[in-house]
Order: C-alpha cells, then structure tokens, then sequence
C-alpha cells in the first residue's frame, strides 16, 4: 500500500491530500528514508512523521484497504 493511503486509512492524517504534501514537504521518513507519497509500505516498517510541534514514530502492524473508524488504531503501534 502506499504510504499517502495508508496515513489516511489509518487516520493518522485526516485526507490523503494532507498525506501528500506532507511527503512532499520531506515530513515523512519510512525506515529512515525520505518517503516520496507513491513509496509502499508494509508490515513492520517503521514511520516518522515530522510535525512542527515534534516528531510521532510508529511500527505498522498491518496493511488493510478499509477499516472502521474504531479498528484504524490497530494498524499501528506508536514507538515514540
């Protein structure tokens, strides 16, 4: 799954837009590499999103094409 998808399904960004251009603002990081917004992740790779308030990293734990609002939490485990 890409990773622009894979934000906004697990509602980690609220739109895939906003996923985007935070990949294309060098504020994502997936195994410590730039992330461009096509660049697939899976599971076990680990994420760092860089906000202006600090930095959220997290392991994802599985890829889904649809999940309920409640289930979203389960595709990531927040590292720190």
């Amino acid at each position: 799954m890409r990773i622009d998808k894979f934000l906004k399904v697990s509602r980690i960004l609220k739109r895939r837009t906003v996923a985007k251009e935070a990949c294309l603002g060098d504020k994502i990081f997936v195994n410590g590499k730039e992330a461009k917004p096509s660049c697939r992740v899976k599971t076990g790779d680990i994420v760092e999103l860089h906000y202006a308030a600090g930095t959220v990293k997290f392991r994802i734990l599985e890829v889904k094409e649809f999940v309920k609002k409640d289930e979203a939490q389960s595709m990531y485990e927040v590292i720190a």
